[in-house]
């Protein structure tokens, strides 16, 4: 790549530069397109078995490699040691999970008289995955995975702040066999290295996990192309704590709900809903669970919850939340580093800003509710439909209230959103699409019809 620009890779925890790495250009991106669309015309040649053992070979690599990625993760973007393990082993599953479907990847035989119809799914070509900071290698692998099974050419470009994780990557996919320019890793700036993607007419489909604003930018520029998007953006997701659940399940389970990488997860349960006549109960039973939360040092084993990712990110979590605001509050260091404590609020106006915009920081409200249906309400009351939890012991309020929230991930009894074999997505301004799951390879083809006539040529 060219060195116009370079960007440097700070150590959440300490402030320290840690890397630089140089930043891609549109001149970049137009090299690496025309690499990518030579790599995958060979690729999809190759028979569905050998594409599937060169993925497993790459998932081997990643696993081989899994703790010195998991290290790297917490330099640069300061997750907890225990989370970054779990996302290197996540990237492994899923390139092993989408190598499995490389050759089920089947299209159908339809009836139709006078002949045979069959449809072909094929590869769309070259994708751009413009993956977050917030999860900087599972996210990566969300569309990095399905998409190289289906037979397409992957350019990933990763956030600004995280790249680092992304290029070791690419090396070992380069190390377990997969041709040269079949997955390139392209750090810059969204305005740079982004927008030539999102706009490239040699781009098949973005795939873009960020913020809502952002994503409804590269919907518009993609737009121009007909271009095919797929979106997972924000979120503001409810935890429905009712009066017949097992509250103290419920109130242990909240802290980290919306705790995990310091709330930095579109999925975070920060709205905390809860009937009134157990709100008391549920506050008290909450309070030593947030108290408690060990906020430090990332590569700590025993660390709980790490930094915010930047400056900027600490300073917009920090504008959402007044100090004399009434609530429960938790420890976090003090001196180098971009931390925030553990905080609930309390006695907040459901309208207020902080109650139905994403903070993207470890800052939850606590809201009541009467009845069922201000519950529902209540939990529909923002522009995103992500994901949510509900408490009960009632299998029909269960079903129920699944049924009548607006999001596209929900959870009974638990906190669980994201498994890579079940579809994620959302609902409203949380994005177009889905992602994950049985059918994500699907979602990187065209599918082409063919009709065969058994009838002779008329005489």
């Amino acid at each position: 790549m060219s060195a116009e620009y370079t960007l440097d890779v700070l150590n959440p925890a300490t402030e320290e530069v840690v890397a630089t790495v140089p930043g891609a250009t549109a001149a970049d991106v137009d090299a690496a397109v025309v690499r990518a669309t030579n790599a995958q015309a060979r690729w999809a040649a190759l028979a569905p078995g050998d594409r599937a053992r060169l993925l497993r070979r790459f998932a081997l690599a990643v696993d081989d490699h899994l703790e010195e990625l998991a290290r790297s993760e917490v330099r640069e973007a300061g997750h907890t040691i225990g989370n970054a393990r779990w996302e290197a082993g996540n990237v492994r599953d899923l390139l092993d999970y989408a190598a499995g479907g490389v050759e089920r990847l089947t299209g159908r035989q339809i009836p139709v008289p006078g002949g045979l119809d069959v449809t072909i799914l094929e590869p769309l070509g070259v994708v751009a995955v413009i993956a977050p900071w917030n999860f900087p290698m599972p996210i990566a692998a969300w569309g990095t995975a399905p998409a190289l099974a289906a037979g397409n050419a992957v350019i990933l470009k990763p956030a600004e702040t995280t790249p680092l994780t992304a290029l070791r990557l690419a090396e070992l996919a380069l190390e377990a066999g997969l041709p040269e320019g079949l997955f390139q890793v392209l750090p810059g700036h969204g305005p740079v290295a982004g927008n030539a993607l999102v706009e490239h007419p040699g781009v098949a489909k973005i795939v873009f996990t960020g913020s809502t604003s952002v994503g409804k930018q590269v919907l518009a520029r993609g737009s121009a192309l007909l271009k095919r998007v797929t979106l997972e953006l924000g979120g503001k997701s409810p935890n429905i704590v009712f009066a017949d659940a097992d509250i103290e399940a419920a109130a242990a389970a909240a802290p980290m709900a919306f705790l995990d990488n310091s709330g930095q997860d579109c999925c975070a349960r920060t709205r905390i809903l809860v009937q009134r006549g157990v709100y008391d109960r549920f506050l008290d039973l909450l309070a030593p669970g947030i108290e408690s939360v060990r906020v430090g040092d990332p590569a700590d084993e025993r660390t709980q919850m790490g930094p915010l990712i930047s400056r900027a990110q600490l300073d917009r979590v920090r504008s959402y939340v007044d100090q004399d605001a009434p609530g429960l509050r938790g420890k976090a260091p003090e001196g180098p580093g971009f931390w925030f404590p553990p905080t609930v609020l309390t006695g907040t106006d459901p309208h207020a800003r902080v109650a139905v915009e994403e903070v993207f920081g470890p800052v939850a409200v606590v809201l009541p509710f009467e009845d069922e249906a201000e519950a529902v309400a209540l939990a529909n009351a923002t522009d995103y439909g992500l994901s949510g939890s509900i408490w009960t012991r009632d299998v029909g309020r269960a079903l129920r209230v699944s049924q009548a929230v607006r999001a596209g991930n929900l959870s009974v009894n638990s906190h669980s959103s994201v498994r890579y074999w079940t579809p994620f997505g959302g609902y409203k301004q949380s994005g177009l699409g889905r992602e994950l799951g049985p059918d994500a390879l699907t979602a990187f083809t065209e599918t082409k019809n063919v009709f065969i006539s058994t009838e002779g040529p008329a005489q």
